[in-house]
């Protein structure tokens, strides 16, 4: 039985938005409680093997899709396998060295059915995916940011930094993202499942370039703040640098909050070993307290700073219980 559920109890359906491997963790946490699960994945990528072939081909930047469609892939041993596939990186110096198969994939894909939508659901049925994966835009996105102290030799001056690899690597403090183009429309499908889920689910992740992102698409944040289901933050289990290096847990939700003031979250998961203690946690429950939001402390620490996906499921399982 999955945690959290019943055995003859309806399934909750989840909306999961972010992007790379913190948004495959909550999807593989989500998937021992729900077979009813819609990713929203960012499309801002701009390096690697995603970088490559949004510039020959201009289509979507497709690796952080390509990993929530293997983070879905059913556990029996077949589409486990494809999972594999999926994630398998060609090696040497040839023109598919650092590829991704399920990049290359996942173009030719996009090319054959001329819909990045109708190429998703086509990858997902072929490698047995529980639940859907949609971008949250059809229009490849640019993180555009304004830091201050990207010149280390200017401190106080805030320069605008573009791209996504720039941005999360910046040595200075990012204050503010936003989208370029500023008019890109949100993936209707993605703003259909918003409106009916029964909660959605924002981060782990990289904040300001995997999640933000989510929250300053306008048509898709007036469907976040709009939505019926109830809202649920999962925090990064330690600062990341050259996005929120030296950021307290409280911090992060006070970027939230500068970003996106009228974003609303109903709980916020929290790990207390990467939180620590006393005045950490007075701190995080005063910047929760805007929100009404209550802070759940669960152990979802894995190895290194990854969650581990089983410790998310039973997180998920009590918050949506």
């Amino acid at each position: 039985m999955a945690h959290g559920k019943e055995p003859d109890s309806p399934s909750v359906s989840v909306v999961a938005l972010g992007g790379g491997h913190g948004l495959a963790a909550s999807l593989r946490g989500l998937r021992e409680v729900t077979d009813h699960i819609t990713a929203v994945v960012g499309v801002a990528d701009d390096g690697g093997s995603s970088g490559r072939l949004r510039r020959d081909f201009g289509i979507l930047p497709p690796g952080d899709l390509r990993m929530a469609v293997a983070a879905l892939c059913a556990d029996d041993e077949r589409e486990r396998r494809w999972a594999d596939i999926l994630q398998f990186r060609f090696s040497g110096d040839g023109e598919l060295a650092g590829h991704a198969v399920g990049n290359v994939l996942m173009a030719a894909l996009w090319e054959s059915t001329g819909d990045p939508v109708a190429g998703l659901d086509e990858l997902a049925t072929l490698v047995g995916a529980v639940g859907r994966v949609l971008p949250c835009s059809t229009d490849p996105l640019q993180i555009v940011a304004d830091v201050r102290g990207h010149d280390p030799n200017a401190p106080d001056l805030v320069t605008q930094v573009r791209g996504q690899v720039e941005v999360a690597t910046t040595p200075g403090r990012v204050e503010r993202v936003r989208l370029d183009p500023a008019g890109a429309k949100a993936c209707p499908q993605a703003l259909a499942a918003i409106d009916e889920a029964d909660a959605l689910v924002l981060g782990p992740g990289s904040w300001f370039t995997s999640l933000m992102p989510h929250l300053v698409l306008p048509e898709l944040a007036d469907h976040v703040v709009r939505a019926p289901g109830r809202r649920i933050l999962v925090l990064n289990l330690d600062p990341q640098e050259g996005e929120t290096g030296g950021f307290s847990p409280a911090e992060h939700i006070d970027a939230i909050a500068h970003q996106a003031p009228e974003m609303r979250f109903d709980v916020v998961i929290a790990d207390p070993a990467h939180v620590g203690l006393d005045q950490a946690r007075r701190d995080l429950a005063a910047a929760c307290a805007g929100w009404n939001a209550d802070v759940a402390y669960f152990d979802v620490a894995g190895v290194g700073d990854q969650h581990d996906p089983a410790k998310l499921a039973t997180a998920f399982g009590t918050v949506l219980a």
